[in-house]
């Protein structure tokens, strides 16, 4: 297979162009892929002229504007259709164009742009923002320390077939990125009973028992999380969007606590220096930077939502991940994983 190509929207990001470019073109040398970088031409030069690139593996696609952080989704997009996001958007739904998207901009105006310029997978009427958490127990022969949550925030109010949809979905992620061939699925609820959570959970819960490729663990609770009890944790947008924000909060608390404490008492300090290797992998297991980005999924075309506060890290390591879904064809094994569970489940 030719080297894939990323559409990259340079100008999404907290921090503007320099952050994204930066990271761009650390991917440019240490990637196979070919990045096409998507904004302001001027400002995306400018960045480029001084750091370290390859030329063979970077090209400019003009844009007129950015979507704002802070803006409406649907209003920006319609006001400026022209800028980086859409147009990368567009870029990567052309033949020839781009293989996948990663942007680091408004997480809403990405979905709604992929939804203009992609095509859902059949079965498929919902995405999902799949987003990693750090675990204790590790997952799949790479011993990855973490298990992908979805939905994360794409969709806020599910139906059964879309939480059906989200495991298969979410199973198929985890096979391409740590190589997990049988992932352990569960439905996040209020118990571990069947009958236990939403209607729409319950359901599906009925469903997936039966469904194929999949070990389906049933239901857990929210404690199992972080112990990595499942590979794949499956809930609605509203609800993860809510448990990765409490997880993230909770992590840096914790190193927060731990630095107050080591410039209070010097017992403190004597005892944080005892467990200091163990804070650093606790430091090192909730560094969102590493994980590079929180795949959409759904859509015909790939695109990796990377972290607004990308540092160029975070923004090389979203390109690796695209880079490694589209040379595993993660959208085809979606499809595939869809079509064949597709009419298997009984009639209720």
């Amino acid at each position: 297979m030719a080297h894939p190509v990323i559409a990259v929207d340079a100008m999404g990001s907290d921090h503007g162009p320099a952050v994204v470019v930066r990271g761009a073109a650390e991917a440019s040398r240490t990637t196979g892929a070919h990045i096409r970088l998507v904004g302001d031409p001027t400002a995306i030069a400018r960045v480029l002229d001084a750091v370290s690139h390859d030329p063979d593996r970077i090209s400019i696609e003009p844009a007129a504007g950015t979507i704002p952080m802070d803006a409406d989704p649907q209003a920006a997009l319609k006001a400026a259709p022209d800028a980086s996001l859409p147009t990368a958007a567009r870029l990567a739904s052309q033949q020839g164009g781009a293989d996948a998207l990663v942007t680091a901009g408004h997480t809403g105006a990405a979905i709604l742009a992929c939804a203009a310029a992609f095509r859902r997978l059949p079965g498929v009427r919902r995405t999902a923002l799949a987003a990693v958490i750090p675990t204790e127990q590790r997952h799949g022969p790479k011993q990855d320390p973490f298990a992908l949550l979805l939905d994360a925030g794409a969709t806020v109010r599910v139906e059964s077939d879309d939480l059906v949809s989200f495991a298969l979905m979410g199973a198929a992620y985890a096979r391409v990125v740590s190589a997990n061939p049988v992932p352990k699925v569960a439905l996040l609820s209020n118990g571990t009973e069947p009958l236990k959570g939403t209607p729409e959970g319950v359901e599906a819960h009925r469903r997936l028992v039966h469904a194929k490729g999949i070990d389906f663990i049933g239901n857990i609770e929210g404690v199992d999380i972080p112990r990595g009890t499942a590979d794949v944790i499956v809930t609605d947008g509203f609800t993860g969007n809510i448990t990765l924000k409490m997880l993230e909060g909770i992590s840096e608390t914790v190193l927060d606590l731990a630095r107050a404490a080591h410039r209070s008492r010097l017992t403190w300090r004597l005892g944080l220096w005892l467990l200091q290797g163990g804070i650093r992998r606790l430091k090192e297991v909730t560094d969102w930077k590493q994980y590079g980005g929180a795949p959409i999924l759904g859509f015909d075309r790939l695109c990796i939502k990377a972290h607004g506060r990308s540092n160029p890290t975070a923004i090389r390591n979203a390109i690796r991940v695209a880079e490694r879904c589209v040379a595993q064809q993660l959208t085809e094994r979606i499809s595939e994983s869809l079509s064949q569970t597709r009419g298997m489940e009984p009639a209720g």
